[in-house]
């Protein structure tokens, strides 16, 4: 599958992007088919340097099947080469790691507080699934020993039976 995508380039913490065709399964920096403009993300946004883009080649190599990566086609949307991909939700972004995790706690307990049914709910499905597969458990082995005595009984009818005669 074909992939308008960044390959980086330049040198430690100064990054710089090549924008090229590719396959998605040669290696980001790799080999690729063709380049079709560049991406400087430390020059500011009003610079014209920022992006340079091979229009009507990025249009030739969408109408023969490729597609661009969420990146690439935000650039592509800011040129209005292509549709803007739609934004997405989270919520999260802003915030470091470390108070993720402390928002996700303190956020937690006032809800355990006020719906205490909804967790209680959830747990309780939780709980009754691992008690399920040991029922299961339980259950196979008592239907495996129904399984032997039946076998069992029988062959003692069998063994009755010829003494009867």
């Amino acid at each position: 599958m074909l992939k308008i995508r960044l390959s980086m380039g330049g040198a430690k913490k100064r990054p710089v992007y090549k924008i090229v065709v590719a396959d998605s399964r040669f290696p980001r920096d790799g080999r690729f088919i063709e380049k079709v403009g560049f991406f400087n993300p430390l020059l500011p946004k009003t610079k014209k340097e920022r992006v340079n883009l091979e229009v009507e080649r990025i249009k030739y190599w969408i109408s023969k099947g490729a597609k661009p990566t969420l990146r690439v086609a935000r650039i592509l949307g800011e040129a209005e080469v292509f549709p803007m991909p739609p934004k997405g939700n989270n919520p999260f972004k802003a915030i470091p790691k470390k108070d993720r995790k402390k928002d996700k706690v303190e956020s937690e307990e006032p809800a355990a507080n006020v719906p205490k049914k909804d967790t209680a709910a959830k747990e309780e499905p939780k709980k009754e699934a691992p008690q399920a597969k040991a029922e299961s458990k339980k259950e196979e082995p008592k239907k495996e020993e129904p399984k032997k005595e039946a076998p069992q009984a029988k062959a003692e009818s069998k063994k009755e039976e010829p003494k009867k005669k």
